[in-house]
């Protein structure tokens, strides 16, 4: 009993760790794809930078806090390649300090793939990486960190691929089709004796 409760412990003690580097967090919740809890600090083109809020024990909390070093996660959306736009509408939407989870599928290096979820509303979750796709401001690439032939890795894959044909069928974002009318003009502009008429008309402003 003893010993069971010293590796109980042990586990309760990596669970309430705070990890301030991608290295810091052991092998063994990545390949459990482990779901831990951050606080958003930034936004980056190379992805979210996340404070690791870990599970707090009523007996441990004023240890924790002592313990506690500073530091945070960069965490990318896996499976998402990101546009530009992609940045401008996560500033938009996520709050300074939102709480969310972050699913761990894989490491490189010290960046995080992750599936990431924020609460909206008390019963309903969204996953970014899914919405960004519904919203056409990315596309579906490799899941790094999963092994290709795994169950997991294309249950992921297709929900993501599901999400960027919502987008697709819709017209959204990167999928939006150019109008009749922005065809039209930029084919004029394009036209090379229009090109020719406004070089005419700038000769003309010049010398008359």
């Amino acid at each position: 009993m003893a010993i069971a409760g010293v590796i109980l412990f042990a586990k309760s003690i990596k669970l309430t760790t705070k990890f301030t580097s991608a290295l810091d967090i052991p092998v063994e919740f990545i390949e459990k794809n482990v779901k831990l809890r951050g606080r958003l600090c930034h936004i980056t083109e190379k992805g979210l930078e996340v404070e690791h809020v870990p599970i707090s024990l009523p007996f441990l909390s004023s240890l924790q806090r002592k313990w506690q070093s500073n530091g945070v996660l960069l965490v990318r959306l896996a499976g998402v390649e990101l546009t530009p736009n992609a940045v401008v509408w996560l500033q938009e939407e996520l709050k300074p300090a939102e709480m969310m989870w972050f699913q761990l599928l894989g490491r490189e290096d010290l960046v995080l793939d992750c599936l990431i979820l924020v609460n909206k509303g008390r019963f309903f979750s969204v996953c970014l990486n899914e919405e960004i796709l519904r919203q056409g401001l990315g596309k579906t690439t490799r899941i790094e960190g999963l092994h290709h032939d795994s169950p997991l890795y294309w249950k992921l894959h297709k929900r993501l691929l599901q999400a960027e044909l919502k987008a697709l069928k819709k017209n959204k974002g990167i999928w939006k089709e150019e109008s009749y009318f922005e065809k039209l003009r930029d084919h004029i502009s394009n036209n090379k004796f229009v090109q020719k008429l406004k070089q005419f008309a700038n000769w003309l402003r010049i010398h008359i």
